[in-house]
């Protein structure tokens, strides 16, 4: 590895230990209804913890535009972490200065203590000298564990690494772990299953994976734009019609680099997008004028499964169908469940995330069965784009 984990940590007992954690989490009368991210940190707190470190936390809490907002204070989030951890997490009113320093001070070996919300500074998402120098004098070695946050060059995630000795903590090694799995050292063939709604949010990740991969397969109504591209009427669906020119060019580039494009054969299509709406299964080319494709069809699913079945590694973003709504989740669930038994037998490695993938998985009951599902949202499209990752790239740099 090309930077340094815990495994390098050593005698650390009463050394204050600043952690990057990711605590973005959902939270709706209070309750936090979503600890997926709290969950993964755990691992890292305990570890540090049980060898003794002042464990502290850092993290944000929504969009406060540096301004301090009662309803972005971490405060809501300290019990749902302190429950999840099974220990006592103390809380700081602030992350720099008197109040800080004074929580830091009090903390015995093997404490747990939550600052409050750093974009409570505008030093924060400017990562100012200054706001990082306060943050890094309340500790002596700084571990990231928010590969979510780490797209971001921001003073709690990438400009304390240039004052402390920086690690990565367990939940950033195996998403990085998992990621040179995924398209930094693939096992080959590769095949990325890229759904969604739009082109235009992921033409980016596309241009970038026609040159990684064996085969791209293209689901969601992001399929329809292209579907259109090659002179296809796709009635009333999800189409970007102007981005005609853009999918035919990212067909181009994907014939030059030896890359397949799968593309829905046949469709789902409905009237109207609700639960149980009437739909009917019709071949691509024969999509009625007044209805809309929702999900992929039998033979799609068919074709799809095939390359599942060839690939060694397997990418994946986004949904195949409208998942959230049945009938229109079938396709997603009949992929995830080939992908995933292939998994588990040993005969593929899979990573999946970013945007609504990780639901989709959930929703298909196999999120626990791929090699790896990445919570980090923006961060993993990002690095499925190929762009550089400041708070992983200064990591690497310390090594």
């Amino acid at each position: 590895m090309t930077f340094k984990t815990l495994d390098d940590l050593t005698d650390i007992a009463g050394k204050r230990v600043l952690v990057r954690v990711d605590l973005n989490v959902p939270v709706k009368d209070g309750q936090v209804t979503d600890a997926t991210r709290i969950e993964r940190v755990v691992p890292t707190i305990r570890e540090l913890s049980e060898k003794g470190a002042k464990v502290v936390l850092l993290a944000h809490f929504g969009r406060p535009k540096g301004e301090p907002v009662a309803d972005m204070s971490l405060s809501l989030i300290a019990p749902a972490v302190e429950d999840i951890l099974d220990q006592r997490v103390h809380f700081a009113a602030d992350c720099i200065g008197d109040k800080a320093a004074a929580a830091v001070v009090g903390m015995s070996d093997g404490d747990v203590l939550l600052l409050e919300n750093t974009r409570f500074h505008k030093g924060e998402e400017k990562n100012d000298a200054e706001f990082t120098k306060a943050l890094a004098a309340n500790g002596d070695i700084y571990v990231n564990d928010a590969f979510s946050a780490a797209h971001r060059a921001h003073s709690s995630t990438e400009g304390l690494a240039h004052l402390l000795p920086a690690y990565a903590g367990r939940t950033m090694q195996a998403e990085l772990e998992a990621l040179e799995k995924g398209l930094g050292n693939p096992k080959r063939p590769v095949v990325a299953i890229v759904g969604g709604a739009k082109v235009s949010t992921k033409i980016d990740l596309l241009q970038n994976l026609v040159k990684k991969v064996d085969a791209l397969v293209i689901g969601g109504g992001m399929a329809n734009t292209f579907i259109a591209a090659r002179g296809t009427n796709v009635g009333k669906s999800l189409c970007e019609h102007d981005l005609a020119d853009t999918a035919k060019q990212i067909m181009i580039e994907a014939a030059n680099a030896g890359c397949a494009i799968v593309l829905p054969v046949d469709g789902v299509v409905a009237r109207e997008f609700k639960a149980g709406a009437d739909n009917e299964v019709v071949d691509i080319e024969a999509i009625p004028a007044d209805a809309m494709v929702l999900d992929v069809g039998p033979k799609s699913i068919a074709a799809v499964n095939e390359w599942v079945s060839k690939a060694e590694t397997l990418v994946w973003n986004g949904p195949l169908g409208a998942f959230e709504i049945a009938p229109f989740d079938k396709a997603t669930v009949a992929v995830a469940k080939h992908a995933a038994a292939r998994t588990k037998s040993g005969a593929l490695v899979s990573v999946a995330g970013g945007g609504d993938t990780v639901s989709a998985m959930n929703h298909a009951e196999v999120a626990d069965d791929l090699s790896y599902v990445s919570t980090a949202g923006g961060a993993f499209l990002e690095w499925m784009e190929g762009k550089p990752l400041p708070g992983v790239d200064i990591l690497h740099q310390q090594k």
